[in-house]
Protein backbone atom coordinates (compact mmCIF):
# COMPACT_ATOMS: atom_id res chain seq x y z
CA UNK A 1 0.00 0.00 0.00
CA UNK A 2 1.25 3.29 -0.13
CA UNK A 3 2.79 5.29 2.87
CA UNK A 4 0.86 7.58 4.35
CA UNK A 5 1.77 11.55 3.70
CA UNK A 6 2.70 13.76 5.57
CA UNK A 7 3.29 17.45 5.25
CA UNK A 8 7.26 19.00 6.85
CA UNK A 9 7.64 22.42 7.71
CA UNK A 10 11.60 23.16 5.98
CA UNK A 11 12.77 26.31 5.83
CA UNK A 12 9.82 28.05 5.54
CA UNK A 13 8.45 26.04 2.92
CA UNK A 14 5.51 23.14 2.54
CA UNK A 15 6.90 20.04 1.41
CA UNK A 16 4.53 16.74 0.64
CA UNK A 17 6.30 13.98 -0.71
CA UNK A 18 4.34 12.44 -3.23
CA UNK A 19 3.08 8.44 -2.17
CA UNK A 20 5.88 6.47 -3.11
CA UNK A 21 6.96 3.16 -1.67
CA UNK A 22 8.71 3.28 1.86
CA UNK A 23 11.18 0.91 0.65
CA UNK A 24 12.18 2.89 -2.50
CA UNK A 25 11.56 -0.17 -4.68
CA UNK A 26 10.49 0.68 -7.77
CA UNK A 27 12.49 3.69 -8.60
CA UNK A 28 15.32 4.68 -10.91
CA UNK A 29 17.06 7.78 -11.19
CA UNK A 30 16.12 10.85 -13.29
CA UNK A 31 16.89 9.21 -16.05
CA UNK A 32 14.65 6.22 -16.18
CA UNK A 33 11.64 8.04 -15.74
CA UNK A 34 12.70 10.52 -18.90
CA UNK A 35 13.28 7.58 -21.20
CA UNK A 36 9.90 5.54 -19.90
CA UNK A 37 7.86 9.00 -20.40
CA UNK A 38 9.83 9.40 -23.80
CA UNK A 39 8.66 5.76 -25.10
CA UNK A 40 5.41 6.17 -23.78
CA UNK A 41 5.10 9.38 -25.84
CA UNK A 42 6.66 7.82 -29.53
CA UNK A 43 5.01 4.92 -29.15
CA UNK A 44 1.29 6.74 -29.36
CA UNK A 45 3.17 9.17 -31.76
CA UNK A 46 4.10 6.51 -34.39
CA UNK A 47 0.16 4.82 -34.06
CA UNK A 48 -0.39 8.31 -34.72
CA UNK A 49 1.77 9.09 -37.70
CA UNK A 50 -0.18 5.60 -39.34
CA UNK A 51 -3.65 7.09 -38.91
CA UNK A 52 -3.06 10.54 -39.75
CA UNK A 53 -5.11 12.62 -42.27
CA UNK A 54 -2.81 13.27 -45.28
CA UNK A 55 -4.20 16.35 -46.24
CA UNK A 56 -6.79 18.91 -46.73
CA UNK A 57 -10.19 17.85 -44.69
CA UNK A 58 -13.60 17.71 -45.17
CA UNK A 59 -16.91 18.56 -43.11
CA UNK A 60 -18.37 16.11 -41.14
CA UNK A 61 -20.88 15.70 -38.40
CA UNK A 62 -20.48 15.76 -35.52
CA UNK A 63 -16.60 15.21 -34.90
CA UNK A 64 -15.10 17.41 -37.88
CA UNK A 65 -16.99 20.14 -37.38
CA UNK A 66 -13.91 22.64 -37.49
CA UNK A 67 -11.45 20.43 -38.43
CA UNK A 68 -10.99 21.92 -42.58
CA UNK A 69 -12.11 25.29 -41.16
CA UNK A 70 -8.85 25.29 -39.20
CA UNK A 71 -6.57 23.77 -41.33
CA UNK A 72 -7.23 27.07 -43.39
CA UNK A 73 -7.38 29.66 -40.47
CA UNK A 74 -3.87 28.29 -38.82
CA UNK A 75 -2.42 28.28 -42.34
CA UNK A 76 -3.04 31.81 -42.98
CA UNK A 77 -3.22 32.65 -39.46
CA UNK A 78 -6.87 34.12 -39.52
CA UNK A 79 -9.60 34.40 -36.80
CA UNK A 80 -11.45 31.28 -35.79
CA UNK A 81 -15.24 30.54 -34.56
CA UNK A 82 -15.17 31.58 -30.70
CA UNK A 83 -13.33 31.35 -28.42
CA UNK A 84 -11.11 32.48 -31.00
CA UNK A 85 -7.93 30.05 -29.74
CA UNK A 86 -5.17 32.42 -30.81
CA UNK A 87 -2.37 30.18 -28.49
CA UNK A 88 -3.54 26.95 -31.32
CA UNK A 89 -4.05 29.10 -34.15
CA UNK A 90 -0.05 30.59 -33.67
CA UNK A 91 1.56 27.43 -32.85
CA UNK A 92 0.23 25.55 -34.76
CA UNK A 93 1.35 27.82 -37.88
CA UNK A 94 4.74 27.10 -36.79
CA UNK A 95 4.02 23.22 -38.04
CA UNK A 96 3.22 24.81 -41.91
CA UNK A 97 6.88 25.50 -42.30
CA UNK A 98 7.53 21.77 -42.08
CA UNK A 99 8.92 20.20 -45.13
CA UNK A 100 6.80 17.50 -45.45
CA UNK A 101 3.55 16.65 -46.91
CA UNK A 102 0.62 19.75 -47.60
CA UNK A 103 0.45 22.53 -45.76
CA UNK A 104 -3.14 20.55 -44.00
CA UNK A 105 -0.89 17.83 -43.56
CA UNK A 106 1.16 19.87 -41.73
CA UNK A 107 -1.35 21.22 -39.33
CA UNK A 108 -2.88 18.20 -39.11
CA UNK A 109 0.77 17.01 -37.54
CA UNK A 110 0.33 19.30 -35.19
CA UNK A 111 -2.12 17.65 -33.13
CA UNK A 112 -0.51 14.27 -33.18
CA UNK A 113 2.73 16.52 -31.89
CA UNK A 114 0.31 17.90 -29.35
CA UNK A 115 -1.48 14.63 -28.25
CA UNK A 116 1.95 12.20 -28.09
CA UNK A 117 3.39 15.40 -25.97
CA UNK A 118 0.07 15.27 -23.96
CA UNK A 119 1.20 11.58 -23.18
CA UNK A 120 4.71 11.93 -22.10
CA UNK A 121 3.28 15.26 -19.43
CA UNK A 122 0.52 11.89 -18.45
CA UNK A 123 3.09 10.21 -17.61
CA UNK A 124 5.15 12.88 -15.94
CA UNK A 125 2.26 13.40 -13.47
CA UNK A 126 1.23 9.30 -13.24
CA UNK A 127 4.89 9.15 -11.86
CA UNK A 128 5.05 11.60 -9.40
CA UNK A 129 1.80 9.89 -7.67
CA UNK A 130 2.46 6.60 -7.90
CA UNK A 131 6.75 6.33 -8.04
CA UNK A 132 6.18 3.92 -10.31
CA UNK A 133 7.31 3.49 -14.02
CA UNK A 134 4.73 0.69 -15.08
CA UNK A 135 2.16 2.23 -13.28
CA UNK A 136 2.65 5.29 -15.02
CA UNK A 137 3.23 4.26 -18.17
CA UNK A 138 0.23 2.27 -17.94
CA UNK A 139 -1.85 5.38 -17.36
CA UNK A 140 -0.54 7.19 -19.88
CA UNK A 141 -0.47 4.63 -22.83
CA UNK A 142 -4.25 4.06 -21.94
CA UNK A 143 -4.57 8.10 -22.10
CA UNK A 144 -3.17 8.28 -25.58
CA UNK A 145 -4.93 5.23 -27.31
CA UNK A 146 -8.80 6.15 -25.82
CA UNK A 147 -10.49 6.46 -29.02
CA UNK A 148 -11.50 10.24 -28.25
CA UNK A 149 -7.94 11.34 -27.99
CA UNK A 150 -6.70 9.24 -31.12
CA UNK A 151 -9.99 11.11 -33.13
CA UNK A 152 -8.39 14.24 -32.24
CA UNK A 153 -5.03 13.83 -33.00
CA UNK A 154 -5.50 12.38 -36.90
CA UNK A 155 -6.76 15.63 -37.69
CA UNK A 156 -6.09 19.80 -37.28
CA UNK A 157 -8.19 20.35 -33.71
CA UNK A 158 -7.93 21.78 -30.24
CA UNK A 159 -8.27 18.83 -28.07
CA UNK A 160 -5.03 17.44 -28.22
CA UNK A 161 -3.70 20.90 -27.32
CA UNK A 162 -5.68 21.13 -24.45
CA UNK A 163 -4.69 17.86 -23.34
CA UNK A 164 -1.51 18.51 -23.30
CA UNK A 165 -1.64 22.09 -21.45
CA UNK A 166 -4.03 20.25 -18.65
CA UNK A 167 -1.41 18.27 -17.85
CA UNK A 168 1.34 20.46 -18.07
CA UNK A 169 -0.20 22.78 -15.25
CA UNK A 170 -1.02 19.67 -13.23
CA UNK A 171 2.51 18.70 -13.45
CA UNK A 172 3.61 22.03 -12.36
CA UNK A 173 1.10 22.00 -9.38
CA UNK A 174 2.36 18.36 -8.33
CA UNK A 175 6.31 19.47 -8.60
CA UNK A 176 5.16 22.67 -6.22
CA UNK A 177 3.65 19.95 -3.92
CA UNK A 178 6.12 17.99 -3.93
CA UNK A 179 9.20 20.45 -3.70
CA UNK A 180 7.48 23.40 -2.38
CA UNK A 181 9.77 25.82 -4.67
CA UNK A 182 7.93 28.76 -5.30
CA UNK A 183 8.90 28.62 -9.30
CA UNK A 184 6.60 25.68 -9.39
CA UNK A 185 3.93 27.80 -8.26
CA UNK A 186 4.99 30.28 -10.85
CA UNK A 187 4.89 28.20 -13.45
CA UNK A 188 1.42 26.78 -12.52
CA UNK A 189 -0.10 30.37 -12.47
CA UNK A 190 1.81 31.12 -15.71
CA UNK A 191 -0.20 28.06 -17.49
CA UNK A 192 -3.35 28.53 -15.72
CA UNK A 193 -3.61 31.52 -18.11
CA UNK A 194 -2.34 30.16 -21.36
CA UNK A 195 -5.15 27.01 -20.50
CA UNK A 196 -7.51 29.87 -20.55
CA UNK A 197 -6.42 31.09 -23.99
CA UNK A 198 -7.36 27.74 -25.38
CA UNK A 199 -10.37 26.65 -24.06
CA UNK A 200 -12.58 27.67 -21.36
CA UNK A 201 -13.06 24.58 -19.52
CA UNK A 202 -9.66 24.79 -18.45
CA UNK A 203 -10.37 27.67 -16.38
CA UNK A 204 -11.77 25.15 -13.78
CA UNK A 205 -7.78 24.46 -13.47
CA UNK A 206 -7.22 28.12 -11.43
CA UNK A 207 -10.13 27.49 -8.73
CA UNK A 208 -8.20 23.87 -8.69
CA UNK A 209 -4.96 25.47 -8.01
CA UNK A 210 -6.25 27.79 -4.98
CA UNK A 211 -7.83 24.64 -3.71
CA UNK A 212 -4.71 22.63 -3.57
CA UNK A 213 -2.30 25.99 -1.98
CA UNK A 214 -4.84 26.19 0.39
CA UNK A 215 -5.03 22.78 1.45
CA UNK A 216 -1.21 22.10 1.48
CA UNK A 217 -0.31 25.56 3.07
CA UNK A 218 -3.02 27.93 3.54
CA UNK A 219 -0.66 30.68 4.83
CA UNK A 220 0.63 30.74 1.31
CA UNK A 221 -2.77 32.50 -0.19
CA UNK A 222 -1.53 34.98 2.20
CA UNK A 223 1.93 36.27 1.18
CA UNK A 224 1.11 38.72 -1.36
CA UNK A 225 4.38 39.26 -2.78
CA UNK A 226 4.22 35.37 -3.98
CA UNK A 227 0.10 35.87 -4.70
CA UNK A 228 0.81 39.31 -6.91
CA UNK A 229 3.47 37.60 -8.98
CA UNK A 230 1.24 35.03 -9.56
CA UNK A 231 -1.76 37.03 -10.88
CA UNK A 232 1.32 38.96 -12.85
CA UNK A 233 2.00 35.38 -14.76
CA UNK A 234 -1.41 34.77 -15.05
CA UNK A 235 -2.54 37.75 -16.79
CA UNK A 236 0.95 37.23 -18.98
CA UNK A 237 -0.49 33.85 -19.62
CA UNK A 238 -3.66 35.79 -21.13
CA UNK A 239 -1.47 38.09 -24.05
CA UNK A 240 -2.17 35.62 -26.66
CA UNK A 241 -5.82 37.26 -26.20
CA UNK A 242 -4.26 40.34 -28.11
CA UNK A 243 -4.05 38.35 -31.14
CA UNK A 244 -7.37 38.77 -31.70
CA UNK A 245 -7.76 42.04 -32.07
CA UNK A 246 -4.36 43.06 -33.46
CA UNK A 247 -4.84 40.48 -35.89
CA UNK A 248 -8.21 41.95 -36.79
CA UNK A 249 -6.78 45.11 -37.56
CA UNK A 250 -4.42 43.35 -39.82
CA UNK A 251 -6.94 42.36 -41.77
CA UNK A 252 -6.59 38.59 -41.68
CA UNK A 253 -7.94 36.50 -44.57
CA UNK A 254 -9.85 34.39 -42.21
CA UNK A 255 -11.76 36.98 -39.95
CA UNK A 256 -14.36 35.44 -38.32
CA UNK A 257 -16.18 37.31 -36.04
CA UNK A 258 -13.98 40.71 -36.69
CA UNK A 259 -13.28 40.82 -32.62
CA UNK A 260 -11.76 44.64 -33.46
CA UNK A 261 -13.83 46.26 -31.22
CA UNK A 262 -14.55 45.28 -26.79
CA UNK A 263 -18.65 43.78 -27.50
CA UNK A 264 -17.02 41.56 -30.49
CA UNK A 265 -14.11 40.50 -28.58
CA UNK A 266 -15.62 39.87 -25.62
CA UNK A 267 -18.26 37.70 -28.16
CA UNK A 268 -15.47 35.77 -29.27
CA UNK A 269 -13.27 35.29 -26.13
CA UNK A 270 -16.56 34.14 -23.30
CA UNK A 271 -17.87 31.54 -26.61
CA UNK A 272 -21.02 34.08 -27.15
CA UNK A 273 -21.88 30.94 -29.93
CA UNK A 274 -22.16 28.56 -27.16
CA UNK A 275 -24.94 31.20 -25.32
CA UNK A 276 -28.00 28.29 -23.88
CA UNK A 277 -26.12 25.05 -24.72
CA UNK A 278 -24.68 24.89 -20.97
CA UNK A 279 -27.69 23.57 -18.62
CA UNK A 280 -29.44 22.25 -21.75
CA UNK A 281 -30.61 19.35 -19.56
CA UNK A 282 -32.87 19.16 -16.26
CA UNK A 283 -32.26 17.00 -13.50
CA UNK A 284 -34.82 14.36 -14.82
CA UNK A 285 -32.57 13.47 -17.57
CA UNK A 286 -29.32 13.28 -15.67
CA UNK A 287 -29.67 9.30 -15.38
CA UNK A 288 -30.02 9.29 -19.35
CA UNK A 289 -26.65 11.60 -19.63
CA UNK A 290 -25.00 9.80 -16.72
CA UNK A 291 -25.45 6.86 -19.15
CA UNK A 292 -24.37 9.07 -22.30
CA UNK A 293 -20.75 9.65 -20.19
CA UNK A 294 -20.90 5.86 -18.76
CA UNK A 295 -21.10 4.97 -22.59
CA UNK A 296 -18.36 6.90 -23.61
CA UNK A 297 -16.11 6.53 -20.75
CA UNK A 298 -15.79 2.93 -21.77
CA UNK A 299 -15.22 2.92 -25.55
CA UNK A 300 -12.40 5.01 -24.28
CA UNK A 301 -11.13 2.84 -20.74
CA UNK A 302 -10.21 -0.50 -20.41
CA UNK A 303 -13.15 -1.18 -17.68
CA UNK A 304 -10.36 -3.09 -15.86
CA UNK A 305 -8.49 0.50 -15.91
CA UNK A 306 -11.51 2.36 -14.63
CA UNK A 307 -12.17 0.51 -12.09
CA UNK A 308 -8.34 0.64 -10.91
CA UNK A 309 -8.90 4.45 -10.99
CA UNK A 310 -11.80 4.44 -9.05
CA UNK A 311 -9.48 2.40 -6.31
CA UNK A 312 -6.78 5.01 -6.53
CA UNK A 313 -9.02 8.31 -6.33
CA UNK A 314 -10.33 6.73 -3.36
CA UNK A 315 -6.75 6.17 -1.99
CA UNK A 316 -5.54 9.66 -3.18
CA UNK A 317 -8.58 10.64 -0.85
CA UNK A 318 -7.39 8.90 2.08
CA UNK A 319 -3.91 9.41 1.88
CA UNK A 320 -2.95 12.51 -0.23
CA UNK A 321 -6.39 15.10 0.64
CA UNK A 322 -4.73 17.68 -0.86
CA UNK A 323 -3.89 16.39 -4.44
CA UNK A 324 -7.40 13.95 -4.25
CA UNK A 325 -9.38 16.77 -3.36
CA UNK A 326 -7.60 18.92 -6.67
CA UNK A 327 -8.49 15.96 -8.91
CA UNK A 328 -11.75 15.35 -7.83
CA UNK A 329 -12.32 18.46 -7.88
CA UNK A 330 -11.35 18.84 -11.53
CA UNK A 331 -13.55 15.58 -12.58
CA UNK A 332 -16.55 16.44 -11.26
CA UNK A 333 -16.45 19.74 -12.42
CA UNK A 334 -15.38 19.01 -16.38
CA UNK A 335 -18.04 15.77 -15.86
CA UNK A 336 -20.76 17.96 -15.14
CA UNK A 337 -19.69 20.65 -17.63
CA UNK A 338 -19.82 18.20 -20.35
CA UNK A 339 -23.08 15.95 -19.27
CA UNK A 340 -24.86 19.75 -19.19
CA UNK A 341 -23.67 20.43 -22.29
CA UNK A 342 -25.62 20.14 -25.84
CA UNK A 343 -23.25 20.46 -28.69
CA UNK A 344 -22.95 18.61 -31.09
CA UNK A 345 -19.77 17.13 -30.39
CA UNK A 346 -19.89 17.30 -26.79
CA UNK A 347 -18.26 13.79 -26.16
CA UNK A 348 -14.71 15.40 -26.85
CA UNK A 349 -15.70 17.68 -23.68
CA UNK A 350 -15.09 14.43 -21.73
CA UNK A 351 -11.40 13.83 -22.77
CA UNK A 352 -10.25 15.99 -19.46
CA UNK A 353 -12.20 13.59 -17.56
CA UNK A 354 -10.68 10.91 -19.11
CA UNK A 355 -6.80 12.15 -18.40
CA UNK A 356 -7.84 12.75 -14.32
CA UNK A 357 -9.01 8.81 -14.33
CA UNK A 358 -5.83 7.46 -15.93
CA UNK A 359 -3.69 9.91 -13.37
CA UNK A 360 -5.52 8.25 -10.37
CA UNK A 361 -5.32 4.68 -12.43
CA UNK A 362 -1.39 5.49 -11.59
CA UNK A 363 -1.97 5.77 -8.15
CA UNK A 364 -4.18 2.64 -7.87
CA UNK A 365 -1.56 0.51 -10.36
CA UNK A 366 1.06 1.52 -8.40
CA UNK A 367 -0.56 0.57 -4.93
CA UNK A 368 -1.22 -2.71 -6.51
CA UNK A 369 2.58 -3.24 -7.40
CA UNK A 370 3.62 -2.31 -3.92
CA UNK A 371 1.34 -4.75 -2.27
CA UNK A 372 2.57 -7.10 -4.90
CA UNK A 373 6.32 -6.67 -3.59
CA UNK A 374 5.29 -6.89 0.15
CA UNK A 375 3.88 -10.52 -0.53
CA UNK A 376 6.33 -11.61 -2.92
CA UNK A 377 9.10 -10.57 -0.05
CA UNK A 378 7.65 -12.66 2.13
CA UNK A 379 6.34 -15.50 0.12
CA UNK A 380 8.91 -16.29 -2.22
CA UNK A 381 12.82 -16.78 -2.80
CA UNK A 382 14.68 -14.00 -5.12
CA UNK A 383 14.52 -15.91 -8.55
CA UNK A 384 10.44 -15.94 -8.46
CA UNK A 385 10.07 -13.02 -6.88
CA UNK A 386 11.45 -11.09 -9.46
CA UNK A 387 10.30 -13.29 -12.51
CA UNK A 388 6.44 -12.95 -10.75
CA UNK A 389 7.29 -9.22 -10.75
CA UNK A 390 8.42 -9.22 -14.09
CA UNK A 391 5.24 -10.81 -15.14
CA UNK A 392 2.86 -8.99 -13.26
CA UNK A 393 4.45 -5.58 -15.00
CA UNK A 394 3.88 -7.56 -18.32
CA UNK A 395 0.76 -7.99 -17.53
CA UNK A 396 -0.35 -4.46 -17.05
CA UNK A 397 1.33 -2.88 -20.15
CA UNK A 398 -0.43 -5.21 -21.85
CA UNK A 399 -4.18 -3.65 -20.19
CA UNK A 400 -3.95 -0.45 -22.45
CA UNK A 401 -3.21 -2.29 -25.85
CA UNK A 402 -6.83 -4.41 -25.41
CA UNK A 403 -8.68 -3.58 -28.31
CA UNK A 404 -5.88 -0.96 -30.17
CA UNK A 405 -6.37 -2.69 -33.32
CA UNK A 406 -10.22 -1.82 -33.68
CA UNK A 407 -9.52 1.60 -32.16
CA UNK A 408 -7.01 2.29 -34.15
CA UNK A 409 -9.03 1.34 -37.69
CA UNK A 410 -11.88 3.53 -36.09
CA UNK A 411 -9.88 6.31 -36.22
CA UNK A 412 -7.73 5.67 -39.17
CA UNK A 413 -7.62 8.69 -41.20
CA UNK A 414 -4.66 7.80 -43.50
CA UNK A 415 -7.00 7.36 -46.67
CA UNK A 416 -9.53 10.52 -45.94
CA UNK A 417 -8.69 12.20 -49.66
CA UNK A 418 -12.55 13.63 -49.90
CA UNK A 419 -11.00 16.92 -49.13
CA UNK A 420 -8.29 16.84 -51.99
CA UNK A 421 -11.12 15.39 -54.03
CA UNK A 422 -13.44 18.15 -53.29
CA UNK A 423 -10.30 21.35 -54.11
CA UNK A 424 -9.21 19.42 -57.18
CA UNK A 425 -12.85 18.89 -58.41
CA UNK A 426 -13.91 22.56 -58.79
CA UNK A 427 -10.26 23.68 -59.85
CA UNK A 428 -9.73 21.55 -62.68
CA UNK A 429 -13.87 21.62 -63.78
CA UNK A 430 -15.69 24.29 -62.47
CA UNK A 431 -16.55 26.86 -65.48
CA UNK A 432 -14.99 30.54 -65.12
CA UNK A 433 -16.42 33.03 -62.82
CA UNK A 434 -18.63 30.25 -61.48
CA UNK A 435 -20.72 30.37 -57.64
CA UNK A 436 -20.02 27.25 -55.51
CA UNK A 437 -22.67 27.02 -53.13
CA UNK A 438 -21.11 24.95 -49.56
CA UNK A 439 -21.14 24.70 -46.61
CA UNK A 440 -17.54 25.02 -44.36
CA UNK A 441 -15.84 23.08 -46.42
CA UNK A 442 -12.22 22.87 -48.03
CA UNK A 443 -13.30 25.73 -50.67
CA UNK A 444 -11.73 28.23 -48.28
CA UNK A 445 -8.51 25.72 -48.20
CA UNK A 446 -8.93 26.54 -51.92
CA UNK A 447 -8.42 29.98 -51.98
CA UNK A 448 -6.88 31.28 -49.09
CA UNK A 449 -3.96 28.51 -48.71
CA UNK A 450 -3.18 26.90 -52.05
CA UNK A 451 -4.44 30.45 -53.75
CA UNK A 452 -6.10 28.92 -56.84
CA UNK A 453 -9.35 29.63 -58.32
CA UNK A 454 -9.61 33.14 -57.03
CA UNK A 455 -12.09 33.44 -59.97
CA UNK A 456 -14.49 31.69 -57.90
CA UNK A 457 -17.52 33.14 -55.84
CA UNK A 458 -18.05 31.12 -52.79
CA UNK A 459 -21.18 31.02 -50.63
CA UNK A 460 -22.13 29.27 -47.64
CA UNK A 461 -25.65 29.89 -47.10
CA UNK A 462 -26.77 26.55 -45.36
CA UNK A 463 -26.45 27.38 -41.45
CA UNK A 464 -24.52 30.83 -39.73
CA UNK A 465 -25.14 32.89 -37.03
CA UNK A 466 -27.71 35.71 -38.33
CA UNK A 467 -26.36 38.42 -35.60
CA UNK A 468 -22.65 38.43 -35.82
CA UNK A 469 -20.88 35.40 -37.55
CA UNK A 470 -20.71 35.93 -41.33
CA UNK A 471 -17.27 36.57 -42.06
CA UNK A 472 -17.16 32.72 -43.80
CA UNK A 473 -20.57 32.89 -45.69
CA UNK A 474 -18.61 34.70 -48.97
CA UNK A 475 -15.63 34.56 -50.92
CA UNK A 476 -14.46 37.29 -51.94
CA UNK A 477 -16.97 39.64 -50.14
CA UNK A 478 -15.73 41.86 -47.38
CA UNK A 479 -19.91 43.22 -46.36
CA UNK A 480 -22.02 43.03 -43.58
CA UNK A 481 -24.93 40.69 -43.05
CA UNK A 482 -27.42 42.74 -44.35
CA UNK A 483 -25.72 43.68 -47.98
CA UNK A 484 -24.65 39.58 -47.60
CA UNK A 485 -27.73 38.47 -47.43
CA UNK A 486 -29.30 40.90 -50.04
CA UNK A 487 -26.90 40.31 -52.39
CA UNK A 488 -26.24 36.53 -52.43
CA UNK A 489 -29.53 34.96 -50.51
CA UNK A 490 -27.93 33.88 -47.58
CA UNK A 491 -30.86 34.39 -45.66
CA UNK A 492 -32.10 31.80 -46.85
CA UNK A 493 -31.47 28.59 -45.44
CA UNK A 494 -32.25 25.81 -47.82
CA UNK A 495 -29.79 27.73 -50.46
CA UNK A 496 -32.56 28.07 -53.20
CA UNK A 497 -32.56 31.61 -53.02
CA UNK A 498 -28.51 31.70 -53.54
CA UNK A 499 -28.77 29.22 -56.01
CA UNK A 500 -31.49 31.72 -58.06
CA UNK A 501 -29.29 34.90 -57.64
CA UNK A 502 -26.50 33.03 -58.31
CA UNK A 503 -27.65 31.56 -61.55
CA UNK A 504 -28.37 35.25 -62.58
CA UNK A 505 -24.67 36.29 -62.96
CA UNK A 506 -23.09 32.82 -64.14
CA UNK A 507 -23.06 29.38 -63.79
CA UNK A 508 -23.29 27.65 -59.95
CA UNK A 509 -22.17 24.23 -58.53
CA UNK A 510 -23.07 22.94 -55.70
CA UNK A 511 -20.79 21.20 -53.21
CA UNK A 512 -22.82 18.19 -50.99
CA UNK A 513 -21.46 17.33 -47.83
CA UNK A 514 -23.24 15.28 -44.85
CA UNK A 515 -25.31 18.73 -43.48
CA UNK A 516 -26.76 19.99 -47.19
CA UNK A 517 -29.76 19.08 -48.47
CA UNK A 518 -29.66 16.61 -51.82
CA UNK A 519 -28.79 17.47 -55.15
CA UNK A 520 -32.34 16.41 -56.30
CA UNK A 521 -34.08 18.47 -54.18
CA UNK A 522 -33.27 21.41 -56.43
CA UNK A 523 -35.13 19.80 -59.24
CA UNK A 524 -38.08 20.42 -57.36
CA UNK A 525 -37.64 24.15 -57.37
CA UNK A 526 -36.30 25.00 -61.24
CA UNK A 527 -33.09 23.81 -61.20
CA UNK A 528 -31.65 21.00 -63.69
CA UNK A 529 -28.93 18.82 -61.49
CA UNK A 530 -26.31 18.02 -63.40
CA UNK A 531 -23.50 15.30 -61.81
CA UNK A 532 -19.80 17.12 -62.93
CA UNK A 533 -18.13 14.91 -59.60
CA UNK A 534 -20.23 11.96 -58.70
CA UNK A 535 -20.94 12.62 -55.22
CA UNK A 536 -18.83 15.76 -54.61
CA UNK A 537 -20.06 18.36 -57.39
CA UNK A 538 -22.92 18.87 -59.37
CA UNK A 539 -24.16 21.93 -61.71
CA UNK A 540 -27.43 23.53 -61.22
CA UNK A 541 -29.16 24.54 -64.07
CA UNK A 542 -32.02 26.75 -64.52
CA UNK A 543 -34.81 25.37 -66.06
CA UNK A 544 -36.11 27.87 -67.89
Amino acid sequence: MLRDLTEKRESGRTLAPSGAPSSGKGRLGTLGPVLAGSAAALFVFVLYLRTLAPTVLYYADPNMLDAVMLQMQVAVLGITHPTGYPTYLTLSHLFTYLPVGDVAYRVNLASATYGALAVGIVFGAGYLLSRRIVAAAVAAVAFGLGGAIWSQAVIAEVYTMNALLISLTLVSLLLWRDRGRDRYLLLAAFLCGICLTHHLTSGLLLPASLLLVGLVDWRRLLEWRLMLKCAGLFFLGLTPYLYLPIRSWMNAPMDANNPSNLERFWYVVSGGNLTGTFFAFGPAELPRRLLFYWGHLTDNLNPILIMVALTGAALMIARDRPVGLLLAFLYLGWAFYSIENAIPDINLYFIPTYLILCLWAAVGLGALLTEAETLAENRLPTSARRAALGLLCAALLVIPLVGVRETSAANDMSEANLGREQVDAVAEKAAPNATILHHRSSMWYLVLVERRRQDLTIVDPYRHNTEVEYADIVWPADIDLATTDRRYGTDDFTGVKSARLAAQRGPVYLMVNSYMPEPERYETVGFRVIEVEENILYRLIPKE
